[in-house]
């Protein structure tokens, strides 16, 4: 693994803003002897047979709809690997906790999964406030996180692994995929919180530099439900397509909106990239068919390691239940800590990460290579269609795996949004 000092990490006292609600925040690069020592000493206890985890997820509140199967995948991956003799020979002890869509919960069960229960790593998070609210808890108690969301980048820590896409894995092949398609005009929609707002003004950013036009720029609070105004704005002007950052169950309400006022894929495409299958029963398939979405997965992926994948989730929890990708990402990391923990052999913080460089894991959605210097790991981006069964086709490949670039270094377009 490369110096440690070469790793960005963000700084933490943005996590501690009201609720990270409403914050338009992108990363920023600390040296590691800012806090050297702070750290407080491990209890996590290896002289039994079993080491404990925490799962940390919203089982409740508007980020359920989209967390629940998370936690479903990450349960799934610790029974596998319990199956077939553990980490270490050691069985996987899950300790469970609810973050209730609420930031500074996150905050406070992650404390508590680390002191109290002495976990030796934690899994979950989805909105980028919960995360921003964790990530100071976890460099505090030298813990580690493994993140399993796509999110806006201009961030890494040596005590999180994103398994989800960064910003060129994602936000860039979209705008590109949109370019290709001829648009020249956007209007951004999204929650209005830390993801969708650091999103967009990477999005400008790109915008600008590619002679795309923004037209209008709305958010709304995470849970909203009435889209009327939003949509009559959208509607009105007129743009090529939509880019979508809404999260959560408000979703539901805006394309429920959009097709009343019968805009549609083929008049106005709305892009999204935090629309999986998971979401697209809770809107409804009459209400997103033929959108497109930005992920690295989907469930529809024709390999033998993805075949494996969804009929080991559908008879687990139901076959009418679908994978999504922030629940394989979620699945993936489990087995990537594994793979980090047996190539250390060792289950401590500074032993998993000087190991982490060059792990790698044949996961449902292709072979994925971790990145030592910025904790986040090779991903093929992927742009799919939501199929009248409501599963998601590929539309557009990157066609092989792409390096992940957090503070987006190798685009000049972006100099200077990393602060």
């Amino acid at each position: 693994m490369r110096s440690a000092k070469r790793l960005r990490r963000a700084l933490a006292g943005v996590a501690l803003l009201s609720m990270g609600l409403g914050i338009a925040a992108c990363g920023a690069r600390v040296d590691d002897e800012a806090d050297a020592g702070a750290a407080a000493a491990s209890c996590v206890d290896t002289s039994g047979d079993s080491v404990k985890i925490g799962f940390l997820n919203s089982r409740s509140g508007t980020m359920a709809i989209s967390e629940n199967t998370v936690y479903n995948s990450l349960a799934m991956a610790a029974e596998e690997i319990n199956e077939t003799g553990g980490v270490l020979g050691k069985q996987l002890e899950v300790v469970a906790e609810d973050g209730a869509s609420e930031p500074t919960i996150f905050a406070e069960k992650a404390e508590k999964l680390i002191r109290a229960d002495c976990v030796a790593a934690v899994f979950g998070g989805w909105t980028s406030s919960s995360r921003k609210a964790m990530l100071p808890v976890f460099e505090s108690n030298d813990a580690l996180l493994f993140y399993p969301v796509q999110y806006e980048g201009l961030e890494s820590s040596e005590n999180i692994f994103y398994s989800g896409a960064t910003t060129n894995q994602q936000i860039v092949p979209a705008l590109d995929y949109l370019k290709e398609q001829g648009a020249t005009s956007l209007f951004l929609v999204g929650s209005d919180y830390v993801f969708p707002q650091t999103a967009n003004k990477i999005i400008k950013a790109y915008a600008e530099a590619n002679g795309i036009e923004i037209l209008g720029e709305e958010y709304a609070p995470l849970g909203h439900t009435d889209f009327s105004t939003i949509v009559s704005k959208v509607r009105d002007a007129g743009a090529d397509a939509v880019f979508n950052t809404l999260n959560g169950d408000s979703n539901v309400a805006f394309f429920k909106e959009y097709k009343s006022l019968g805009l549609t894929p083929d008049t106005m495409p709305v892009l999204s990239v935090s629309i999986a299958e998971e979401e697209v029963g809770g809107i409804g398939v009459d209400n997103i068919v033929g959108q497109p979405v930005a992920w690295n997965y989907y469930q529809t992926i024709d390999s033998p390691e993805n075949a494996e994948f969804v009929a080991a989730f559908k008879a687990r929890y139901g076959d009418d239940k679908v994978t999504s990708d922030p629940m394989e990402a979620a699945y993936t990391s489990l087995y990537l800590w594994k793979a980090m923990v047996e190539k250390a052999d060792s289950f401590a913080v500074p032993d998993v990460q000087a190991a982490a460089d060059g792990v790698t894991f044949d996961a449902p959605e292709g072979t994925v290579t971790v990145n030592g210097d910025n904790h986040h790991i090779a991903k093929t981006a992927l742009i799919g269609k939501i199929g009248p069964d409501g599963l998601i086709y590929t539309e557009w490949s990157s066609g092989e795996p792409i390096e992940p670039d957090p503070y987006l270094e190798s685009y000049p377009w972006a100099s200077g949004l990393a602060g």
